[in-house]
């Protein structure tokens, strides 16, 4: 019988009514402090499930915490015949993680296994609710908490209910809904204890003691007063222990080394504690007395501590030479390399080459199974036990790079450093600096990453980590990084970089333009970006999302998803961008890389500066990384030049040409806006520098819409029609449509100004259509105001004409992103593996979708999703 537990109770069974009468998805996590009684709800909410469907279950075991994926194996083993029906590179990641018969493991993303996972579990659904139970998770190892994780924050409308059980110092990272187990109070601690036969001041004495802990009730209680270890100043916990090691000193001495022996191995598994028994001449008949006691429970093949709390009486209780010698006996008789790995390294006392090579190699094996945070774990381990200071500096090298590919830049720098000080080898030094620039890098702090590989490349790989340097010193404002880099290795890349970062981009667009085609994905995606060749980068971000999902690649995808927002803004597919945007910070969140949400601001801050919402504006840019902080003043200069307040967006804007980023991609853009605020302000005479520095970048990139705005800026400095009429004509075949708006604004103003007012409407009208469709309201007043000079009214806002781009803005992100798919007739499936999601939540997105847009069929929907332009 549960008491005091109502609350949480009630939680539990919604969840698993909503997922067996509505097939929706949910997940909790029950905290609290040992004894609490979260193994006990877990016990319930099996029993309330009873046969509706697909029951699983795992505990974390702290003997395991260094096996990758013992826990997500222990919870899938029984449904592993469903493996090969997942897609292709989702069955191979968690067949090797699980270790099926017949699989070969190979490294690649860790947090494909959690996709997989989803799929699974998704598939599952698909013939009844599921529940998932884990217990203990805070002793889960990583890549299985990880992999548990990354499934249940996208499970949404499957039918699949997931439960964890957790102390209250452990499972931090768990990102999901909570319930915190608190204290009985004193009428349910009266309860708990009805059945017991004790007198009143020692039923009063059990409460005080047990502090509303049910174990501690339950045990003390059982035990009588005297167990509750009289008025010592502990813990409960250190006082529910203290109980259970003098029940287990009360124990033939053969029962207590067989407890021993059952907790130095931690999982139950009876060959291997058997094994090790025989060596001791004990066996599970010793048991017997610990099993009258309720310390252990056997059922069939499988013995269990009833509670963790006694498996760590057992163990500490015993001498540290006892300890040893059970550990070098579970060694012996354990048939897992990891196991064994775990048992040597628990009976060795100091440096041993041998036990270190078994623990490098259990680390291998976990790398190959994509389990980075183990793998890391024993790595560190097997350096601590190298004798020699070369070796160990290498086994901690295979560490950093390890737990870094598991999203742990703490961590990675801290054994990185260490390994550092123990090798002199440079091959190694530079693989250290490139764990070191990364995670410098993701810390925001470019610059002393691109010095940390300049000065290491020569011993590494030149061209890589030149390259990477490059980027990062351009992206840094590094420009002296950046020539250095060039100087070191004979690329078109760098050389492209080097000039342009001297004011020189008649010399280095065209080396860029070169490298598009001739630089790997990543390069030739940053060097089109720079170009400002919309199309190109366009199709080289796609083509990177494309094989990223593909192939699963969960953690390489938030960053081509944020180059692809950037190109989609360009291109003036606001929603869109902001889908890509929302899934590259969910998907950051989930692979442990928060800080790239900064970067997404960044991103989105010039949405918000178009549409001149300054509040969104100023809640993205409040915490506007350094360097890259000119993205938050272009932004705030955009939405002032908008509103007409040209001489705080000239402040802004002469700040940024004179930065030190001076020579990126969003302070040339930036260049164009200084020369409008400047004529605008009355000040032409500081147009004239940006305007040169601008055409030598336009003319060299020979991109159509930056020789447009090009015109334009020739126009409002000249005040004279040519450049305006040209620069109109240039933008009829170029991209970026807010940038053709402007253009058009600019001259319908200008027309208006010269009396023209009928030539003025053509201009102004496509302005203004322009500027509604894409949300930019400051912009499209503007057009409407000087339409109504022209004599005409300018038509009714956007807001009073329905469009499909109306209904579509309708969406939410996630939404927006499986209707555009659906509507070019990719199925459901297809749609959820791009995505990762499951199928079912892709139909629910749909469901919800079509009242929005006013339909109710997946046939209606290629009508109304109109091809996206570009």
């Amino acid at each position: 019988m549960l008491y005091g537990r109502d609350t949480q109770r009630t939680r539990i069974a919604a969840l698993i009514d909503d997922a067996r009468d509505r097939s929706r998805s949910g997940a909790l996590v029950l905290r609290g402090e040992a004894g609490i009684g979260k193994s006990a709800l877990l016990d319930w909410a099996a029993e309330y499930f009873g046969g509706a469907g697909e029951m699983l279950r795992a505990t974390g075991f702290e003997a395991e915490t260094a096996i990758a994926f013992a826990g997500l194996t222990q919870l899938l083993w029984p449904i592993r015949d469903r493996l090969p029906e997942l897609p292709g590179p989702q069955a191979d990641a968690l067949c090797g993680a699980l270790g099926v018969p017949g699989t070969r493991a190979e490294p690649g993303d860790p947090f494909t296994s959690g996709l997989a996972v989803l799929t699974l579990l998704a598939d599952l659904a698909e013939n009844g609710p599921v529940l998932c139970l884990v217990d203990d998770a805070q002793w889960l190892d990583r890549p299985s908490a990880e992999a548990l994780l990354f499934a249940a924050r996208r499970l949404s409308a499957e039918g699949v209910v997931v439960l964890f059980a957790t102390r209250e110092e452990g499972f931090t990272e768990a990102g999901l809904p909570e319930e915190h187990l608190e204290r009985l109070g004193r009428a349910d601690a009266e309860r708990l204890l009805a059945g017991l036969d004790l007198s009143p001041s020692s039923r009063r004495r059990v409460i005080i003691e047990s502090r509303g802990n049910p174990l501690a009730l339950q045990e003390f209680g059982a035990a009588g007063p005297r167990a509750a270890g009289g008025h010592a100043p502990l813990p409960v916990t250190e006082r529910v222990l203290a109980a259970f090691r003098r029940q287990i000193a009360a124990l033939p001495e053969r029962t207590r080394l067989m407890l021993l022996l059952l907790a130095a191995e931690g999982r139950g598994y009876m060959p291997a504690v058997l094994g090790a028994a025989e060596r001791f001449g004990v066996g599970l008949a010793d048991l017997e007395a610990a099993e009258q006691a309720r310390l252990v429970e056997v059922t069939g093949t499988e013995v269990a501590f009833r509670h963790p709390l006694i498996r760590s009486a057992a163990y500490q209780a015993a001498p540290v030479a006892r300890r040893i010698a059970v550990h070098e006996a579970l060694y012996h008789s354990a048939d897992d390399p990891s196991c064994r790995a775990r048992h040597r390294a628990a009976s060795t006392t100091s440096p041993d080459e041998d036990v270190a090579a078994e623990l490098a190699g259990a680390g291998d094996l976990a790398r190959r199974q994509s389990g980075y945070a183990t793998a890391a774990y024993l790595y560190r381990q097997a350096a601590a036990l190298t004798p020699g200071r070369g070796p160990r500096g290498r086994r901690l090298l295979l560490a950093a790079e390890a737990v870094l590919t598991a999203a742990d830049a703490a961590a990675a720098e801290e054994m990185a450093a260490a390994a550092e000080r123990l090798t002199d080898d440079p091959a190694a030094r530079a693989r250290l600096a490139e764990v070191r620039a990364a995670v410098e890098h993701e810390r925001g702090e470019p610059r002393a990453a691109a010095r940390m590989l300049i000065d290491h490349a020569p011993d590494g790989d030149t061209q890589a980590m030149l390259r990477t340097a490059a980027v990062y010193a351009w992206t840094g404002g590094e420009a002296g990084a950046v020539r250095q880099a060039a100087a070191l290795l004979d690329d078109g890349f760098l050389r492209g970089l080097a000039l342009l970062v001297d004011d020189d981009p008649g010399g280095g667009m065209p080396l860029l333009a070169k490298a598009v085609a001739d630089a790997d994905r990543t390069h030739a995606l940053h060097a089109a970006v720079i170009l400002g060749a919309d199309e190109t980068a366009r199709d080289l971000a796609a083509a990177q999302v494309a094989r990223l999902r593909r192939e699963g690649q969960v953690g390489a995808l938030p960053m081509a998803l944020q180059a692809q927002a950037q190109v989609l803004i360009a291109f003036g597919r606001h929603a869109d961008a902001r889908a890509a945007a929302a899934e590259a910070a969910a998907l950051a969140g989930d692979t442990g890389f928060g800080r790239r949400a900064r970067r997404l601001d960044a991103v989105l801050a010039r949405l918000a500066a178009i549409e001149g919402d300054e509040d969104r504006l100023a809640e993205l840019t409040a915490h506007a990384p350094a360097p890259g902080g000119e993205h938050a003043d272009a932004a705030h200069a955009l939405l002032e030049l908008g509103r007409g307040r040209h001489e705080a967006a000239l402040r802004r804007l002469e700040e940024i040409a004179q930065g030190p980023r001076r020579h990126t991609m969003i302070a040339m853009v930036a260049l164009a806006d200084l020369v409008e605020a400047a004529v605008r302000a009355g000040r032409p005479d500081r147009a004239r520098p940006a305007l040169d520095r601008f055409a030598a970048w336009a003319r060299a990139g020979e991109q159509a819409w930056a020789l447009g705005v090009l015109a334009r800026c020739e126009g409002l400095l000249a005040d004279a029609e040519e450049p305006f009429a040209e620069a109109v004509r240039r933008h009829e075949r170029a991209t970026r449509p807010f940038e053709r708006a402007r253009t058009e604004l600019l001259y319908g103003e200008w027309l208006r100004r010269h009396r023209r007012r009928s030539d003025a409407r053509g201009p102004l009208r496509s302005a203004l259509e322009i500027f509604e469709r894409l949300r930019a309201a400051p912009w499209a007043e503007r057009a409407r105001t000087e339409l109504r000079a022209t004599g005409e009214q300018g038509g009714a806002p956007a807001a009073e004409r329905a469009t499909a781009a109306d209904l579509l803005d309708r969406l939410t992100p996630q939404e927006r992103q499986v209707v555009v798919l659906a509507a070019e007739g990719i199925s459901s499936r297809e749609i959820a593996a791009q995505l990762f999601l499951s199928p079912r939540t892709v139909e629910y997105h749909l469901y919800k979708a079509y009242p929005k847009l006013g339909i109710s069929s997946r046939r209606e929907l290629s009508q109304l999703v109109p091809e996206p332009a570009g």
